[in-house]
């Protein structure tokens, strides 16, 4: 054993560590003092007093024991009423915290005990480790005195605490909730009743328990409450969602919300709730109002008499359900804002803006041409009864120029020209059969199928006592000319989506049967049938859609018309989540050519407005993989992701990042959806960053992305009148003034973009982004599917495909009427909406706004509120057409 040659350093290293480790104490020792000094004389005091508190608790003397913690209670509450910092107690009781603990664990079980779990408890607000969650522990072993009386951080704390160890025990099923539960009991009651009720909401989501909710709302705060839930909804997953709005609902029944209410009965997809509205309503201008509402989702309901009693006020109500008031408000909205004039489709194209080239270029392939116009003429005249190219009295010098525009487009460009007088006619029965019924004793069977298709045009949305769209149409469902049988099955689909009409179930599947039948008259079918029983999951037109497509022979399934059948399928069970898997089961054994296809088609129509992030990724993971030539089921996974994530903002803006990823990385086929894609989830909406991608793309080198560029540019810009995007389409109309489809799609667009003269709106959203309405968005999708094989469909022989738009356009107005229906013009301000949810006091529900005299148009993310207090408005929400009640405390100011 070697000894160490250097005894003395050894030891003059240990004196120099005692050396150093002394003037350490000491510091310690001089830092506590100079804390001390640096407290003033009211802190010192403060603290001395609680050592002394800490120490007479301990003390053997019960007396004395109750004494000290009574003093120290009582100084912790006083100081815990505001919390922007650590209240001074809490820090001076901080070193003692783990002295009166194990004083705690050896005392008997007293009335004292419990007042010392008290305060452990809220001291260990501060104090304990992450994890143990002492302060609940405590709690529970304290007293059952008033949780509020130690502030609301230790409420806040708590609640944060009960959630924890309630995830715990349902993990390890330990069922003994009650304790817990009368906790939770008590600090909702705290919270509602200190405005803090989306604290209350989530604690109670937390412990699976919402239905405690109910009773502690009153009507000073159910607004709010119901609001928070309404919102949340949305970020939840199912059943938890429809939980909430149940709750919401049921809240709203409480207080005598009722259109609150019926939004939500509409948004839940429950009629029995909607017939529940009308009976406990007593009002019948409510009823009507609800009648409104009704007539904007477009849901077909019957009322009878015991939801309306009176036979003259049931008639009215129903006619406002049947949309038969929409063309007169609208036309009231055009006469207001002064554009009746019509406009004739070179009022949109304003050829003299472009460079020389265009102009010169106009003439080329003028079939072609005359097609966009008509199709301009239609979208920018829909509803207004009067253009300048359709509807210009035969008396007129130019003699009867009805017929000759019709006669400049070829054969199946004729269908289109006659159909689009359905849309300029737009839901005006009585004035757009007559019209139509010229064309009827045409010889063209063309002609008469676009007749036939007006007529559907003209229906679409407005229900009309006489049924007269079935007993027109139905006679040439079965006749030997293709384009005729065509024409009269979509005018059906278009005149009955959303009914579930059985006669037309009757009349349609048998053709879907039918062996000899084409394939686009059994596509067509199929359509109509998924939009007649849109979100209905009926069985037996489910079962027909199948056998038809099972039936089709392996060229059929080679065919671009094809991709109609699984979208006829898909549409039946639109936003029914997992309703759909087991028809997704039964695609899977399809032929190979169609069963991908069928089955993302399905997928994204099943979760179609639900904001599934599963979903979402899912439909990506299939985008991410790189396929042979052929494969065609990406496009319609890349629909899906903006038909699944178009539900919320937040989900909207993600998926539009990751729809730019896709652009970078994915194969051609995904690259010509994407655009697509971009113009459903902004649709009638133009944001800027979409509007430039759109713009990029609509010069891409791959004329199939440009085509859906342009197409979708003019989606996203529908009924705006957007001036940066008509700039753009009308360079894009001279870039591509050589190509006469390229130009065909620019000019579409820009019929779009001018639709209805700014009128109306593509977005099958509405009231405030909360409801979705399934034929609007039926229509849509019809029309994106199609555009996924522009090429063959659209710029083919089926470009009346471009009709199924009439499901979604609704007029964007806020129209204010008195209680006799009749327009009743007040000020209202409007702006940019702001999303006030959870926040406290009464914040401003728009920013940025002007003040308009009503009727008044509302843009995309739009906000309208009443600028004077003499009228109540009967619906919280201020779109379409609201009925205003005389207030009657109003008092004018001298």
């Amino acid at each position: 054993m070697t000894t160490d040659p250097n005894p003395k350093k050894s030891n003059g290293e240990n004196s120099e560590q005692a050396t150093k480790k002394a003037p350490l104490k000491d510091s310690k020792k001089k830092r506590d003092e100079k804390k001390d000094e640096d407290l003033s004389d009211e802190d010192l005091a403060l603290k001395q007093q609680l050592e002394l508190c800490v120490e007479r608790a301990q003390d053997v003397e019960p007396g004395v024991q109750k004494l000290a913690l009574e003093s120290m209670r009582q100084e912790i509450r006083t100081s815990t009423s505001s919390m922007t910092s650590v209240p001074k107690p809490l820090k001076f009781l901080r070193p003692h915290y783990v002295t009166l603990k194990t004083y705690f664990e050896t005392m008997g079980d007293s009335e004292l005990k419990n007042y010392l779990a008290d305060i452990l408890s809220v001291l260990a607000l501060t104090m304990s480790v992450e994890g143990e969650r002492e302060s609940l522990k405590y709690r529970l072993l304290g007293s059952e005195g008033d949780i509020g009386s130690w502030g609301h951080e230790y409420v806040r704390n708590l609640a944060g605490e009960i959630s924890q160890e309630y995830a715990e025990k349902q993990d390890s099923e330990d069922l003994q909730m009650d304790e817990l539960m009368e906790l939770v009991q008590q600090i909702v009651a705290f919270h509602m009743k200190h405005n803090a009720e989306p604290e209350a909401v989530d604690l109670l989501m937390e412990v699976e328990d919402l239905d405690v909710l109910v009773e502690h709302v009153d009507a000073t705060n159910y607004k709010r409450t119901c609001h928070y839930l309404t919102s949340s909804a949305s970020y939840l997953s199912g059943p938890d969602d429809l939980l909430v709005l149940d709750i919401a609902y049921g809240l709203y029944l409480k207080f005598k919300e009722y259109p609150s209410a019926l939004r939500i009965a509409l948004s839940l997809n429950k009629l029995k709730y909607v017939k529940q509205m009308f009976t406990s309503c007593e009002d019948i201008q409510l009823k009507k109002q609800f009648c409104y509402i009704l007539a904007r989702h477009g849901v077909d309901f019957m009322l009878d008499d015991d939801m309306v009693a009176d036979d003259d006020d049931r008639e009215a109500c129903q006619d406002i359900i049947n949309n038969l008031k929409l063309t007169e408000g609208y036309l009231n909205l055009a006469r207001d804002i002064e554009v009746m004039e019509p406009k004739s489709p070179e009022d949109i194209y304003k050829v003299h803006l472009i460079d020389g080239r265009a102009s010169a270029g106009a003439n080329v392939d003028s079939a072609r041409q005359n097609l966009a116009a008509t199709f301009v003429n239609a979208f920018v005249n829909a509803g207004f009864g009067q253009d300048k190219l359709m509807t210009v009295p035969s008396d007129s010098s130019s003699g009867g120029s009805t017929g000759s525009w019709l006669f400049k487009n070829k054969e199946h460009g004729k269908a289109s020209a006659a159909a689009s007088l359905g849309m300029i006619l737009s839901w005006d029965v009585d004035n757009g059969l007559a019209q139509l019924d010229k064309y009827f004793h045409s010889s063209d069977n063309h002609v008469i199928a676009g007749a036939l298709l007006g007529v559907g045009i003209v229906n679409c949305s407005v229900n009309h006592d006489c049924d007269p769209a079935l007993a027109l149409l139905s006679d040439y469902i079965n006749n030997e000319d293709s384009t005729i049988r065509i024409g009269a099955i979509m005018g059906l689909g278009l005149a009955y989506a959303g009914t579930r009409n059985d006669q037309i179930q009757q009349k349609l599947i048998p053709i879907l049967w039918d062996t000899k039948a084409p394939l686009d008259v059994i596509a067509f079918a199929a359509i109509s049938l998924g939009l007649v029983f849109v979100g209905s999951c009926n069985d037996d037109v489910a079962q027909s859609i199948i056998l038809a497509l099972m039936e089709r022979s392996e060229a059929e399934l080679g065919e671009p018309l094809i991709r109609l059948l699984p979208l006829g399928l898909g549409l039946l069970y639109l936003g029914k989540q997992e309703r759909v898997e087991a028809t997704a089961e039964v695609s899977k054994t399809f032929h190979e050519k169609i069963k991908k296809y069928c089955n993302m088609t399905l997928l994204s129509c099943a979760y179609a407005g639900t904001g599934n992030v599963l979903k979402v990724q899912h439909f990506l993971g299939k985008c991410s993989q790189h396929l042979e030539k052929g494969e065609t089921h990406q496009g319609p996974a890349v629909l899906g992701i903006a038909m699944v994530a178009m539900s919320e903002e937040l989900g909207l803006d993600m998926s539009i990042r990751s729809l730019e990823h896709l652009l970078q990385y994915g194969e051609q086929n995904i690259r010509r959806a994407v655009p697509l894609a971009l113009g459903l989830l902004c649709i009638s909406n133009p944001k800027v960053n979409v509007m430039d991608t759109l713009s990029r793309l609509s010069h891409d080198t791959d004329s199939e992305v440009a085509m859906a560029a342009t197409i979708s540019l003019g989606l996203i810009g529908a009924g705006t009148n957007n001036a940066r995007i008509a700039g753009v389409l009308r360079n894009l109309s001279s870039y591509y003034y050589k190509e006469a489809s390229l130009l065909f799609c620019v000019r579409i667009a820009q019929g779009l973009v001018h639709m209805g003269k700014g009128l109306l709106t593509l977005a099958p959203y509405h009231s405030e982004r909360f409801l979705l309405s399934p034929t609007a968005l039926a229509g849509l999708v019809v029309l994106l599917h199609t555009c996924l094989d522009m090429k063959s469909l659209i710029l083919g022989k089926y470009h009346y495909v471009l009709y199924y738009l009439s499901l979604a356009m609704k007029p964007r107005m806020l129209m204010t009427v008195d209680e006799n229906q009749k327009p009743l013009s007040v000020p209202v301000r409007v702006g940019q909406a702001v999303d006030v949810v959870g926040q406290a006091g009464r914040p401003k529900t728009i920013t940025g706004f002007q003040t308009h005299l009503t009727p008044v148009l509302l843009a995309a993310g739009d906000r309208a509120e009443l600028a004077t207090d003499k009228y109540i408005p009967l619906s919280p929400i201020l779109e379409g057409f609201v009925i205003l009640r005389e207030n009657p405390d109003y008092q004018e100011d001298d």
